[in-house]
């Protein structure tokens, strides 16, 4: 099998997307498929065993910590002469819809997942009439492909209404061993406290960008004695949010990977994560993982995986009130505590191998013109 896999953002960035592309070669490369990736150029030539075709690209004026990749004719060729079986479109819009029309040339099957609700955030942005073209187009792309595939039942279900047809479900997973409650560290509590581990820690991680919402965790603070805010990871809003937090017990922790991100995780107490949008929000089960309950807007994945009360609990958009109710079900050390527990035990049934295994198996369905599993 030979699978050419189009994604708009590629190591060495690190965000979501990227996770999940660099975990889809792992597998993929361990069931000995040929695999290339077509991504914004940034220097890397391999991955995983798979060859990295890097398209030229321009900064995003929007984004400028992403790349836009440009299809040029170069890409095409190399395209075409890596002979691709099947094509997996990481989000049909820009290098993502180039696989669908490469797979249209070349007459082979292609799927398309869903992985950033760009048209919702074009919106969120000020550009309404930008993001209904967005979404017509990204509904050709999917309707376009083969097969396509939703990352949580809530996205899935609003592709749907949005008149795409052919969804199924490719769930997002979570490396239970690489983040773990046994990465605790005193050292590091103390560190991203700010010398205060006795408060109670709330972490979030991920982009700091306006669509996080970030600013609605001031009243938490302000409402909640002894909480205490860190922020871990980096981008365009951060000096906002350093004015907007000024004077607030709020850690700014920057980028922090492998053993250092997990060790945040696990020196933590409660994960909180406001955000406008979400595909599905890794980083949620990466806190459960961690043992952290999980307080968190009804985006993305949490109706996959919160349990209201037990393992976490989750607010509507924007409702600050009840952002603040959740993370106080869980300030108590007993709720903490069983929080914790349920939380871990919920990461455990979201094993990686499992959900990899359910898109190689959606691979050889396609590929035979059967139904796919998932």
């Amino acid at each position: 099998m030979r699978v050419a896999i189009f994604t708009e953002t590629f190591l060495p960035k690190i965000d979501g997307i990227v996770r999940v592309a660099t975990l889809t070669l792992e597998h993929l490369h361990r069931h000995s498929v040929e695999v290339a990736v077509i991504a914004p150029d940034q220097g890397m030539k391999t991955y995983a065993g798979a060859q990295v075709i890097g398209a030229p690209c321009v900064r995003n004026p929007v984004y400028p910590e992403g790349r836009i990749g440009l299809a040029l004719p170069s890409v095409w060729r190399r395209v075409k002469a890596f002979r691709p079986d099947l094509i997996h479109s990481f989000h049909p819009v820009n290098l993502g819809m180039a696989g669908v029309i490469y797979g249209k040339w070349l007459h082979v099957p292609v799927i398309s997942s869903f992985h950033l609700d760009i048209a919702h955030m074009a919106s969120f942005y000020g550009q309404p009439l930008m993001g209904e073209i967005l979404r017509r187009m990204v509904r050709w792309g999917f309707n376009h492909s083969t097969y396509s595939l939703a990352p949580s039942k809530l996205v899935q279900e609003k592709m749907s209404a949005d008149g795409i047809k052919r969804v199924g479900l490719w769930r997002r997973g979570v490396d239970a061993e690489q983040f773990h409650p046994r990465y605790r560290s005193e050292a590091v509590r103390a560190q991203i406290s700010g010398g205060h581990p006795e408060d109670r820690l709330l972490l979030y991680v991920g982009r700091l960008a306006p669509e996080k919402q970030l600013e609605q965790l001031r009243p938490v603070l302000e409402q909640i004695p002894g909480t205490r805010l860190v922020l871990v990871g980096g981008g365009p809003h951060r000096e906002a949010l350093e004015a907007h937090f000024a004077g607030l017990p709020v850690t700014f922790a920057g980028y922090r990977t492998g053993r250092g991100l997990a060790e945040a995780y696990a020196s933590a107490d409660i994960f909180v994560f406001p955000s406008a949008f979400e595909s599905f929000g890794l980083v949620m089960l990466e806190a459960m993982a961690s043992g952290l309950p999980v307080i968190t807007a009804r985006v993305g994945g949490a109706k996959d995986v919160i349990q209201e009360g037990v393992n976490g609990a989750s607010f509507a958009v924007d409702d600050t009130a009840a952002l603040i109710d959740g993370v106080r079900q869980f300030v108590g050390e007993a709720a903490l505590q069983s929080g914790r527990m349920a939380a871990r035990q919920t990461a455990e049934r979201f094993a990686w191998p499992v959900i990899m295994d359910e898109l190689y198996a959606c691979y050889q369905a396609v590929l035979a013109g059967q139904p796919s599993p998932i």
